[in-house]
């Protein structure tokens, strides 16, 4: 099969032949119709987490996928050869800008009837994040209220229609481009950080999901009633994520340094601080793909590249100004063609 690799951290990303998957004990084998690009792609090729997640080089990037189920392993049971699914794999077996790839079934789920495959690969890693900080760790309720940061980037764009959906009040903090957008999502403030500040504005609030830099975050702090929570995907790691990957202890006290200075002043205002690195979970998938087809959660693509186009689409993400989510279309997508 052709899949796109590096063969060293911060080297290029180039397309070769390499060897089938076989599906494992537990395992399907999807034949990939289309992924989509994140901003942890890029940090995993540049090694910005090698100390605590070691990759076997050479590496297969790629984080989503949609595809179809094609091989079944021993003991594989919740999916059979012809099945419509899409995935965010396990975070030791990525390797979706690839025509194949084994993966875990308990990583699946059925792909949303109403969406075609291009668009179902832009929704697994964002979609997950955005669950697992809302509904799992933040367990936000209605009448709360949750400001979300970089409400027109990948993950906010669900964040902001998840939120909703579970009655929190939204707010959310975008460009100037993107005001229309967010608003459209249906986020009820939406902050303009070109020209607003957002620590001046909002006050309050319960739950703030960080996507952004360390100056944003310490600012989210004030926003913040006391017990509030504040959930960054974006660091600095914690030691409760430490525990989580069983990190040695040279590890633990690097990251135990990293966060002491945010968990420190969260501390001082009686809110929660934690580092959220999200996972991959087939039946949340699958609660996640019934709000799609209830039309509770549709999926924000700016731009959909060819399969040989990989590399651009990795600097479209790298460029910062992508509006939702950048796909690859490994395989033609029936649904584009019906409609094209």
């Amino acid at each position: 099969m052709k899949g796109f690799a590096i063969d060293s951290y911060k080297g290029p990303l180039t397309l070769r032949e390499l060897p089938d998957p076989t599906p494992g004990p537990g395992d399907v084998v999807v034949e990939i119709a289309a992924a989509s690009v994140n901003p942890i792609d890029l940090k995993l090729r540049d090694g910005e987490f090698k100390a605590i997640l070691p990759a076997k080089l050479p590496l297969i990037l790629g984080n989503d996928l949609a595809g179809t189920v094609v091989a079944v392993g021993a003991g594989a049971r919740r999916f059979k050869v012809g099945d419509e699914v899409f995935a965010h794999p396990d975070n030791d077996r990525i390797g979706t800008f690839a025509e194949r790839i084994a993966i875990a079934e308990a990583d699946l789920a059925l792909k949303p009837s109403s969406l075609g495959m291009t668009e179902a690969a832009s929704l697994p890693l964002v979609a997950l994040t955005a669950w697992q900080v809302l509904v799992e760790r933040a367990q936000v309720k209605p009448g709360q209220k949750v400001l979300i940061h970089a409400g027109s980037g990948g993950v906010g764009t669900i964040a902001i229609q998840l939120a909703k959906h579970l009655g929190a009040t939204v707010a959310a903090t975008t460009g100037t481009d993107n005001v229309d957008l967010v608003r459209s999502l249906g986020a009820d403030v939406v902050i303009d950080y070109r020209s607003e500040d957002f620590a001046e504005r909002l006050s309050g609030y319960d739950v703030v999901l960080n996507t952004l830099g360390a100056d944003v975050l310490e600012r989210s702090l004030s926003v913040l009633k006391p017990g509030g929570k504040l959930i960054s995907i974006s660091g600095p790691p914690d030691p409760a994520f430490a525990r989580e990957i069983g990190a040695n202890w040279i590890v633990r006290q690097l990251l135990h340094l990293a966060s002491l200075r945010i968990r420190r002043k969260a501390r001082k205002r009686g809110v929660d601080y934690s580092f959220l690195f999200m996972r991959a979970d087939g039946t949340q998938l699958a609660e996640i793909a019934k709000l799609v087809d209830a039309g509770v959660i549709r999926p924000v693509i700016e731009q959909v590249f060819a399969f040989a186009e990989t590399p651009a689409a990795m600097a479209s993400v790298e460029s910062g100004r992508a509006r939702g989510k950048v796909v690859i279309r490994i395989a033609d997508d029936p649904a584009t063609a019906l409609s094209s």
